[in-house]
Parts: C-alpha cells; sequence; structure tokens
C-alpha cells in the first residue's frame, strides 16, 4: 500500500495531491468539531422555504448520528440534536429533500463519496491561523528537530529524511507554519536533512483552500513581520503564500477514524493532532490514538491540543515535559 508521504526521499515539491475517490481518507481537524452554536428551533425544523417543517424524529437522530460515528468518529449527544439538524439543513434544501430520513437514506446509498464530503464539511467548523501553538512550535525546532537529526545520523542517515504531519490541517495554517519555520530557520542549520510536511483532513474544502493558500488578516496575523514580508504577496486584501513555502507540504484527505486509510500514513517523526480527540467518546479516542502510534517512528513525537489528554485513552506513549509545552513520545 502506497504512503501518503514520499518515501524515496526526493526533494520538496508543490502539492498536487487531491481526494481520493475511494472510501473517506482524516478525521475531525484542527479545531475542527461539532461547535455549541446556538440554532433557534423554527430554523433548524425548516426544511424547504415553503414547503414541509419538520422536525428531525428522535429515531432518525439516533440512527443518522450512529451513521455519523461510525464514518469518521464524531458523535452528537443527545442534547445537541438541533445543533445538528441546523447544520444539515442546507443540505436537505440543495437536494431537494423534504426530510432528514430521506437524507439519511440518501447519504447510505453506496456511502455517496460526494455528499459523505459534504456532510464532514456541515458538521465540522474549522477556525485555525499561523503560529497558533507558538510553545508547541518552539519546542519542535529547538528541542526535538535537533534530537531527531542525531539520532539519525547515529544511524548512519547522512542525509536523514524528517516527516511531519499536521493531522487536521484544516486550510494549511499550521503546516505551512511548520513550512516556514523549517525553511526560515532550520534548513540553514540542517541543509543536507530532507523535510517532509503532509497535512491532512476530513474536509475536502478545507483542504482545497489549503492548496491555494491564500489568506486574510485573522489567519496571518501572528506571523512575523519578516516572514509575511518575504514570503507572502498581498493582493485586494488577500495574502497568497509563495511557492518557496508551498513545495513543503502536500495534502490529502484523510479519515483518522478509517483503518485502512491510516495504514497509508507511516515512518512520522513528529505528528501535530490537535483539537481532535475532545470531540470523540473514549472507544473513538483510543481508535485514533492507536493509529496516530502505528504512524510514528520509534523516537517519535505526538503533539495534541493543550486541554487534550491521553490519561485514560493510552499508556502506550511516554509523556514528556518541554520547556513551555508538553508531547507524548513513542519508545
Amino acid at each position: 500500500m502506497a504512503s501518503l508521504f514520499n518515501i524515496g526521499g526526493s526533494k520538496p515539491r508543490p502539492s498536487t495531491d487531491r481526494p481520493s475517490e475511494n472510501k473517506a481518507t482524516t478525521t475531525a481537524t484542527r479545531t475542527t468539531r461539532p461547535t455549541a452554536i446556538r440554532v433557534k428551533s423554527p430554523v433548524a425544523r425548516t426544511v424547504s422555504r415553503g414547503g414541509s417543517s419538520k422536525e428531525m424524529s428522535e429515531k432518525t437522530f439516533n440512527d443518522l448520528r450512529q451513521f455519523i460515528y461510525q464514518e469518521c468518529g464524531i458523535y452528537f449527544n443527545n442534547n445537541k440534536k438541533y445543533l445538528l439538524e441546523g447544520r444539515i439543513t442546507k443540505r436537505l434544501i440543495s437536494l431537494k429533500l423534504t426530510t432528514y430520513d430521506e437524507y439519511l437514506q440518501f447519504l447510505k446509498q453506496d456511502k455517496n463519496r460526494f455528499e459523505l464530503d459534504k456532510l464532514f464539511e456541515a458538521i465540522t467548523i474549522n477556525e485555525t491561523f499561523f503560529y497558533r501553538a507558538q510553545q508547541q512550535y518552539e519546542a519542535f525546532e529547538n528541542v526535538i528537530i535537533p534530537e531527531i537529526i542525531e539520532r539519525k545520523r547515529k544511524n548512519k542517515e547522512l542525509r536523514p529524511t524528517i516527516r511531519v504531519w499536521s493531522a487536521a490541517s484544516s486550510s494549511g495554517e499550521e503546516a505551512y507554519t511548520l513550512a516556514l519555520i523549517i525553511h526560515d530557520r532550520l534548513k540553514r542549520k540542517y541543509p543536507n536533512v530532507n523535510f517532509q510536511i503532509l497535512g491532512s483532513d476530513i474536509d475536502t474544502a478545507v483542504l482545497a483552500k489549503a492548496r491555494a493558500a491564500k489568506y486574510k488578516d485573522y489567519a496571518i496575523r501572528n506571523v512575523p513581520p519578516n516572514q509575511l514580508k518575504k514570503y507572502f504577496t498581498k493582493k485586494d486584501g488577500v495574502y497568497l503564500l509563495n511557492n518557496e513555502i508551498k513545495q513543503y507540504a502536500r495534502f490529502s484527505q484523510v479519515n483518522l477514524f478509517d483503518t485502512v486509510a491510516m495504514r497509508k500514513i507511516v515512518q512520522c517523526d513528529v505528528i501535530f493532532c490537535a483539537n481532535v480527540l475532545i470531540y470523540f467518546d473514549t472507544k473513538a479516542k483510543q481508535k485514533v490514538v492507536s493509529h496516530l502510534y502505528n504512524s510514528l517512528n520509534r523516537g517519535g513525537y505526538l503533539f495534541i491540543g493543550y486541554s487534550e489528554s491521553l490519561h485514560g485513552v493510552s499508556k502506550a506513549f511516554k509523556l514528556i515535559h518541554l520547556a513551555k509545552a508538553m508531547a507524548y513520545y513513542k519508545e
């Protein structure tokens, strides 16, 4: 089975990867999650303008949330029924369906690939920006990468390859932050080291944005001024990242809950997977963390969100306390 990383270790190149047409291949995201927005019930219950207005039945809600859970591991609690209604109402209108049960049956028709992607897009949100997890990036640059390179060189790897996976990359800000750090500083220290970055998400719409690499003020507000000037071009209020940085990363749709898809991601040295696990139940967390563990090389590191923990989820990793951050280490 082919790896989503370039295991051959050639020079980085611009991403040309596109989502697979097979079964969904990342998970709910970066800050990708069922969000606790308020949905007024009259709006949520209105399936179409001028058409019938029907509330989602308890049976359909239970069947639909179980379907979503089986596909991507996201679970909607009992008090999230109106939230789910509000999230998918636009899909019913677009498909000219009148009930939520009709929509569920439509999804089940050979697991309609296109509509599954639209469903994932509807039930997840993406809040991210450059240099969001500053303490983790400092540990990555100053502690972890030097340690991994030293170990690889001791193993007689004269031109080692470092593979970094942004496992819930949303519109690419995390992956490109890593690329900026690598290109602007790490490559100067380690010119003979090959760096590869994989950015993945379950949402194909945000992956398209990642490949375009066009950002507004909110996303780039933490980018150091020298990097903003050097690596971005501003046009009509939008900042376009240049190819010099884009070439380090490739993007692919990956479902962290999908065992078969996860077998394609191997030999990672560092994984960033922030603000994903807190939206799974324990069983789903254990499955996803097991996949992440298998994707890492021995001596590799996993970063998760500041509010997340593997306590009660996995004993496979060793918790490492760094200067201003924590990481999980695969011994």
